[in-house]
Formats: structure tokens, C-alpha cells, sequence
């Protein structure tokens, strides 16, 4: 199908895109925290939600799917909508936890083949200066009726930083969150190949100079050590509390405990 954005015209002219399955989707329940085990249903995390076909999104309400949160941002949100989960009775959040790409990575951070200096300080910037978003979506969480999903476009970066605070709240180890992470990796290709048509008009819309196939490249490098490392430099930084900027800009202990009862069930 084609989606058109008459609100943009010099940014989003026309894209073709077609209705695709996440390729990036999976339930958090398993996942060892303090306690126990996260319940399955209780958070999805995802690649772009907004471009998944009728009988996907239709397929996930009828699971319980009740809310989404929608780390993107408002240029990315606005080449593809809410999609198909919009016709449903699912409440949307939109936490834009990375609001401008512009500075986050430059070309030669892709260029320089090293995965782990590139994304260490991206997952590290978007835990301090985005932690009042992160407490927001949380929040969210930890008050959601059914399940949540969260995504951006791949379902690594934003929606990685997110699983890793909403872990770090449950008491989580490291171990497990980079193995979480980590389940991207084998997922980097399709990734790429099903948000083709979406990469190249948002770059532009951005103004950031950077080929796709150089993005591409980048992402092909993907590895799990790049949030252990962030995990230890906000460590460093937070007197060994990785989720401290998290905790200043609002994570009560009353929203952990709320948390931990919807998760633990």
C-alpha cells in the first residue's frame, strides 16, 4: 500500500510500504528477576508496531495486548500513524525517548566498525537525559490493564534502553538483560529489510547525512556488549546504581513495588 502525508510535503512526499509482521517481537515473561520470573503477558517489546497487518493487530488485542508505548519520534510517527492498532481499543502513549537522532550516532561512528563505542554512549545519553520518559513509560507498566508493548523501529535501541530499566527495576541481573538484548542480534537483518522503506525518508526528514547501506553496515556489527557496557559506565557514573538517573527523575520505591506486582502477577 502507499502512505501519504499531506501535513509534510516537503519532508514525507510518498512511501510504499507494505504490511509486514514484526520481526523483532517477544514476550518478556521468563525473563529472571528478583523473585522469580516475569509472567508472560505482562510486556511485549517489538520492532515498528505501526506497520503490521489487520489480522496481526487484531491477533495481538485478542491476547490482551490493552496498551502501546511508542518510543519513536515525531518525524518517524508521522510518516506511518498509529497503523492498524488504532482501530482497536488500545491505549497509545507516545514517550519519544530519542526526540532528535541529529548527534546521537555520526557516520563515522558507523564507519569506524567499532559497535560497542558507537551504542555505549547512545543507551548511556538516552538513560540520563530521556530518564523522565523512561519513569513515564514505566509508569505506564506498571498501571496497564493487560499487556504492554513497547517498540520503536528496529525494537533495539530505544526499545533495548527500556527493557533494560524496566529489568534493572525488577532486579534483574546483567546477564540477563544483555541476553535479552542480545536476541536482536540474530534479527539485525530482517530488521533492516522490513523497515527499508521507512529509513530512508526519515533520515531525510532528519537532515541526517548518512547512507542506508552505511546504516546497514553498522548494524550488521551488532553486539550484546554494547549494553553491558552502557550498564557499567552509568554505573561508573552513578556510584553503582546504573538505574540511579532513572530513581532522581521519579522511580519511587511505590512504583517499583507496583511494578514488581504486575509483572510477578
Amino acid at each position: 500500500m502507499t502512505i501519504t502525508d499531506a501535513s509534510t510535503p516537503t519532508l514525507i512526499e510518498e512511501i510504499a510500504l507494505e504490511r509486514s509482521a514484526p520481526v523483532n517481537l517477544r514476550d518478556l515473561g521468563g525473563t529472571r528477576v528478583e523473585g522469580g520470573e516475569i509472567r508472560p503477558g505482562f510486556a511485549i517489546r517489538a520492532d515498528d508496531l505501526s506497520y503490521v497487518t489487520d489480522e496481526i493487530a487484531a491477533d495481538l488485542v485478542e491476547a490482551g495486548l490493552t496498551s502501546v508505548i511508542d518510543l519513536r519520534s515525531n518525524v518517524e510517527t508521522r510518516i506511518t500513524g498509529r497503523g492498524p492498532l488504532a482501530d482497536h481499543a488500545v491505549t497509545y502513549h507516545h514517550v519519544s525517548l530519542l526526540g532528535d537522532m541529529r548527534g546521537a550516532v555520526s557516520k563515522e561512528d558507523f564507519r569506524s566498525g567499532d559497535y560497542r563505542a558507537t551504542y555505549v554512549p547512545m543507551y548511556v545519553g538516552m538513560f540520563e537525559a530521556g530518564a523522565p520518559l523512561i519513569v513515564n513509560a514505566l509508569a505506564v507498566m506498571a498501571t496497564a490493564p493487560g499487556t504492554v508493548a513497547f517498540h520503536c523501529a528496529a525494537g533495539k535501541d530505544r526499545t533495548g534502553v527500556l527493557a533494560a530499566s524496566l529489568l534493572l527495576a525488577l532486579g534483574a541481573d546483567d546477564d540477563a538483560i544483555v541476553e535479552d538484548y542480545g536476541r536482536t542480534g540474530p534479527n539485525v537483518g530482517a530488521i533492516m529489510a522490513r523497515s527499508r522503506a521507512v529509513v530512508g525518508p526519515m533520515m531525510k526528514a532528519m537532515g541526517i547525512e548518512l547512507d542506508p547501506a552505511a546504516l546497514a553496515a553498522g548494524e550488521q556489527r551488532f553486539s550484546d556488549e554494547a549494553m553491558r557496557g552502557a550498564l557499567a559506565v552509568l554505573r561508573e557514573r552513578h556510584d553503582g546504581d546504573a538505574l540511579a538517573p532513572v530513581r532522581r527523575a521519579g522511580l519511587s520505591d511505590a512504583l517499583v513495588d507496583m511494578l514488581r506486582a504486575r509483572a510477578l502477577g
